[in-house]
């Protein structure tokens, strides 16, 4: 089987609880999609959140379900793809928030786009870090700007934020290797 990895991203509701997730698995070396799954979690999105009017704004399947359910459901898919890494812009935050995956190994899409020396699309007028980080402005949305997706405004749908930073990583067009691992 070709090697996979996926892209997951997760939106969180006003108890910092996943209420919706977002996976698109592509292969390795072309970054093309092959499998993808939108969950919604409905006990926490009855709590809501910050973007809950975004989350059923897809034309995506949407499955729902009890953690648990989605959980198991999660792994089996990814696991029936041969997928071992996990990627996301923001690593950590999705990381700490499926403790559940954590046998997986994470990737951060955030530690290569958001810093000049890996980016080469980051103008050289905005202020970065010694470390070469951009110090404000490095969030999915200005990132995808820079990359040329003009007129790009995030929706903070878990799916199509988890398109959008294949994209990233895609228009970036370093190997799934180069990602640091968290």
């Amino acid at each position: 089987m070709t090697r996979r990895f996926a892209v997951i991203d997760t939106e969180t509701n006003w108890n910092n609880q996943v209420m919706s997730i977002g996976v698109l698995i592509a292969r390795c070396r072309n970054f093309e999609r092959t499998d993808s799954r939108y969950y919604i979690l409905p006990k926490e999105e009855k709590v809501g959140g910050m973007y809950s009017k975004s989350m059923r704004s897809t034309t995506h399947e949407i499955l729902t379900g009890h953690r648990v359910e989605v959980i198991d459901d999660l792994k089996s898919v990814l696991d029936s793809n041969g997928v071992d890494d996990l990627f996301a812009y923001n690593a950590s935050f999705d990381k700490n928030h499926l403790p559940e995956l954590s046998d997986y190994s994470w990737h951060d899409i955030m530690k290569v786009a958001a810093y000049r020396q890996h980016n080469p699309s980051i103008p050289n007028h905005l202020p970065c870090c010694k470390t070469g980080r951009l110090k404000r402005g490095y969030g999915v949305e200005p990132i995808l700007q820079m990359l040329g997706v003009e007129d790009y405004c995030e929706s903070h749908n878990a799916i199509a934020d988890a398109r959008d930073e294949l994209i990233i990583m895609r228009k970036l067009g370093y190997e799934i290797d180069f990602y640091p691992e968290i």
